[in-house]
């Protein structure tokens, strides 16, 4: 039910034509020349519109003198209403639920088979019963790195069964719709820390859903500018204590990227751009690729410039690794962050590749 779909009396009157269930317990309508009022949804017959009176509740219509409709029973819980309660009860379920509940013993809970569930809760909620549990399973997980000693803790305490589940390329979740990223961020607050490695000073930046930006430099002084400069509108906010285990499992991964990496990216880019860094991601350390293969891989074989652009649109060093995506005559190419870096990266993993 959706309280701004019927604010004005123009759409409450459509509704009582249409007998629209969806507007069931968000307005009641009167009949000036019966003294009674009903749902929306009632099928009697539909009175002149000047006739009648709008109420957003059962008592606001009763002191007003009227008297529920026997037909409707507008006093009582409809039958749309009873389902709106039925998903928010399984929500709860969810929400509560340490552990990952299955479609039918969700639905055997509030009463409903699984197919008419996952129907009606797409319906009411937007996504699948499966997207909401993964949705609340990941701010479970994003609490949990804030409260808990180890990265390993936290996600076993989040109710994943392995750390291999906790980092799911399915959750790698956006923190910012694309109107607010457009928009350079406005109304987003971004945490960030600022490390040493081998490859010079690295600066982490995250929204409360996942890292939003891994950048390299030579000073530390200049790195958060280069994060704003990202998203211009956003407001930075050193990390403090507790932002130092994401800091540190970034460090790692840089610096032994065989091993894989457990925390959430808040991904932005345009579809194209996604794509090609979802092919990059699958690459193993020390494994290279030409510009051109990329191109080949997306069905796309004239794209290899465009693929070019996108390596250079990624704001998540080594996690996206663009790096290893080199010029089709073998040179190493371009990088975001500088040629030699690229080429420290690369080696770096195929000397532990080399030594394991």
């Amino acid at each position: 039910m959706k309280l701004n779909s019927f604010n004005s009396d123009e759409s409450r009157w459509e509704a009582v034509c249409n007998n629209n269930p969806d507007a069931d317990g968000v307005f009641y309508y009167a009949v000036i020349t019966t003294g009674i009022y009903c749902r929306p949804s009632c099928r009697s017959k539909l009175p002149s519109r000047e006739n009648v009176h709008y109420f957003t509740s059962c008592n606001e219509a009763e002191s007003a003198g009227y008297r529920p409709c026997k037909r409707c029973t507008p006093a009582t819980i409809s039958k749309q209403e009873n389902t709106v309660l039925k998903i928010i009860q399984a929500c709860r379920i969810m929400e509560r639920s340490e552990a990952s509940i299955k479609l039918a013993d969700l639905a055997a809970a509030v009463n409903l088979s699984s197919y008419h569930f996952h129907r009606l809760f797409k319906k009411i909620v937007g996504i699948t019963p499966k997207q909401y549990a993964t949705k609340q399973q990941s701010r479970k997980f994003q609490a949990n790195l804030k409260s808990r000693t180890s990265v390993t803790e936290a996600i076993y305490a989040s109710g994943f069964g392995s750390s291999g589940s906790a980092y799911d390329k399915n959750r790698d979740q956006l923190a910012m719709v694309p109107k607010a990223y457009q928009e350079g961020g406005e109304g987003i607050s971004i945490r960030y820390g600022i490390a040493e490695c081998f490859l010079g000073w690295v600066i982490v930046a995250a929204t409360e859903r996942g890292i939003c930006g891994v950048e390299f430099g030579d000073d530390p002084g200049t790195l958060p500018g280069q994060i704003q400069a990202t998203f211009p509108k956003a407001t930075l906010v050193k990390g403090g204590v507790a932002f130092e285990t994401m800091i540190t499992a970034v460090v790692n991964y840089i610096q032994s990227p065989g091993e894989r990496f457990e925390l959430p990216l808040d991904i932005q880019g345009t579809v194209f751009q996604q794509q090609v860094w979802k092919i990059l991601k699958q690459l193993a350390p020390g494994e290279t690729i030409s510009y051109t293969e990329v191109a080949n891989r997306l069905g796309k074989p004239k794209a290899a410039r465009a693929v070019a652009s996108a390596c250079g649109a990624n704001k998540l060093a080594v996690l996206v690794p663009c790096h290893r995506v080199v010029a089709k005559n073998g040179a190493i190419g371009g990088y975001r962050w500088g040629k030699d870096r690229k080429k420290q990266l690369l080696d770096s993993e195929r000397d532990q590749g080399d030594g394991s």
